[in-house]
């Protein structure tokens, strides 16, 4: 008898349980601008935040553009987490301009901000590398997660910089000391041909994959590809509350309706819930970058390297837990 009422206070104690998990501390590296699916992966980071899976600590930006980081602190805002740092690359890579990027600049007829934020000027933002930095030396030893899903310029740039006010510890050190994943979008596993976020910082991407200490789990442009956001829940899915800078940054990106591969997103969920069954992964192995930008996996006892996979039977699955997350209104716990 004594053992059914152990197991029935195990089960009622069982959320509790869950409950008390740190939850993950998460930078965001970011293109923000270039593709609309950044835009999304930033909303279904602050879903796993308001579920209490992870903590937004920093996002930073790879693309070089004025409104890129007035942009995330408006979506920050949104989300009521207004104060989370933002830090931006100097003389980065890529186009400037953006479609939906000019959300953050709109205003209303008696001309306030469309939608609040205080994070006027790009120049208000700290160095990206300064940032990744600091937020790393705050956070537990093996316990922070990195999700890049731009180029891989501030990360490569953070792991050649030396020991400072900030930690005494190299970039790559605190790199070994304090992360735990690197999920990064980017590279093509099923096409040989270069994939955009490599392409653009191409010895950017060779320095990271060859260097970053710790394990690397990529998701190659074929996963989101496979899984489209679909317009219908752009449409229909926003309607609690008063509207969302997202949904109005989805609209100004592309003419609707249209459905948009889910590539940012995927890396997001992967790196909070690794353990779910959205995806497959491939043994370890090595990802190499060449001159063109081509990635070549070669599997490798003890490599750093996996990417993932997707059967079939994980694609409905895997989308209908982006969409619910995504268009997850906000509200709930600002920390």
């Amino acid at each position: 008898m004594w053992q059914r009422w152990v197991i029935l206070m195990l089960l009622l104690l069982a959320p509790s349980f869950a409950l008390a998990v740190d939850p993950i501390p998460l930078i965001f590296d970011t293109d923000m601008g270039n593709d609309i699916d950044d835009a999304l992966a930033l909303a279904t980071i602050h879903a796993l935040q308001t579920r209490g899976e992870c903590r937004l600590i920093g996002v930073t930006l790879t693309k070089d553009d004025p409104l890129a980081a007035p942009f995330v602190d408006m979506i920050n805002t949104y989300y009521g987490r207004g104060t989370i740092p933002v830090g931006v690359v100097k003389n980065g890579k890529g186009r400037k301009g953006s479609s939906y990027l000019k959300v953050a600049a709109q205003t209303k007829a008696d001309g306030s901000p469309s939608w609040p934020y205080d994070l006027r000027q790009a120049s208000q933002a700290e160095d990206a590398v300064s940032l990744l930095r600091r937020l790393l030396a705050k956070v537990p030893n093996r316990s922070a997660v990195i999700v890049q899903v731009g180029f891989s310029t501030n990360l490569a740039a953070f792991l050649d910089s030396k020991g400072d006010s900030i930690s005494p510890l190299s970039g790559i050190d605190l790199a070994r000391q304090k992360v735990a994943l690197l999920s990064i979008m980017a590279g093509n596993f099923e096409k040989a041909v270069p994939e955009f976020n490599v392409r653009e910082d191409i010895p950017a991407a060779q320095k990271l994959l060859k260097e970053w200490p710790t394990e690397v789990v990529l998701s190659g442009w074929e996963i989101g590809v496979a899984l489209p956001y679909p317009a219908v829940s752009i449409e229909q899915d926003f309607r609690v509350g008063p509207g969302s800078p997202v949904v109005d940054a989805y609209r100004a990106y592309a003419k609707m309706p249209y459905d948009r591969p889910t590539w940012d997103l995927t890396s997001v969920l992967y790196a909070v819930r690794p353990s779910r069954d959205y995806f497959g992964v491939t043994e370890p192995g090595t990802v190499v970058v060449d001159d063109t930008g081509i990635t070549v996996f070669e599997k490798k006892a003890g490599g750093r390297h996996r990417y993932l996979t997707l059967t079939p039977e994980q694609k409905a699955r895997t989308l209908e837990a982006l969409v619910q997350l995504t268009s997850q209104p906000a509200g709930g716990p600002a920390s």
